[in-house]
């Protein structure tokens, strides 16, 4: 059998309920800047998330350590809805653009968009674990994008990127508080963007296609 090592032996697991404390932390935070966006106040995040305001300064030293896991949070978990596509894409090719269909309404659920005041927040976007994060996300969806397109199911001439604007836009709430709540709309709106995705385009589309470093630059 063999032995921890040192470090090991210094450095303890986190207990069960302090695991759960944060990932209940995570997630009421994400809720809370998708509903009130990225400066709400880190005590409606404890009340929401069940917890006193001293476990989530416990957990994460400011604002911006909480952000990086919301995003993190996300990123994985759109992520996984892609990887699950790509499984059903390589069990029946004849599917593959539906499987990219239901990989856009799951990833739509995770609402994408109304995070991207988030994304302008006090972070670090090149911490190792985000850059991790953004290139298994990039690669999942180009690889599901691949198979749609070799089917001969999805149009030739779009990219990653055009894909992700229009996931972002129709999942980003509307600006001011005078505009109506548009969310009951974004899957039939959603469904209308995929159709025109479709193989054979019905028309040309103006200009180039979107791709990862035109979204990266911007």
């Amino acid at each position: 059998m063999g032995t921890a090592t040192a470090e090991q032996r210094r450095t303890p697991r986190p207990r069960a309920d302090a695991l759960r404390n944060r990932e209940r932390i995570v997630a009421a935070a994400r809720e809370m800047f998708v509903e009130f966006g990225p400066d709400v106040p880190l005590d409606e995040v404890a009340r929401r998330a069940g917890v006193g305001n001293a476990t989530v300064y416990r957990h994460f030293a400011d604002r911006s350590e909480l952000v990086h896991q919301v995003v993190l949070l996300v990123t994985d978990r759109v992520s996984a809805h892609a990887e699950e596509a790509i499984a059903a894409a390589d069990a029946d090719a004849s599917v593959s653009f539906d499987a990219l269909r239901r990989f856009v309404h799951a990833s739509a659920d995770e609402r994408i968009g109304a995070l991207c005041p988030v994304l302008q927040a006090a972070f670090d976007p090149d911490h190792p674990d985000l850059v991790d994060a953004r290139e298994r996300l990039e690669t999942v969806i180009e690889g599901l994008m691949q198979r749609a397109r070799a089917a001969g199911q999805l149009r030739t001439d779009i990219a990653v990127g055009d894909l992700m604007i229009a996931l972002s836009q129709l999942t980003r709430p509307l600006p001011g508080t005078a505009c109506p709540n548009m969310d009951r709309f974004v899957h039939r709106h959603l469904q209308l963007f995929l159709d025109g995705l479709m193989a054979p385009a019905r028309s040309e589309l103006p200009g180039e296609a979107a791709t990862l470093e035109d979204l990266r630059q911007s």
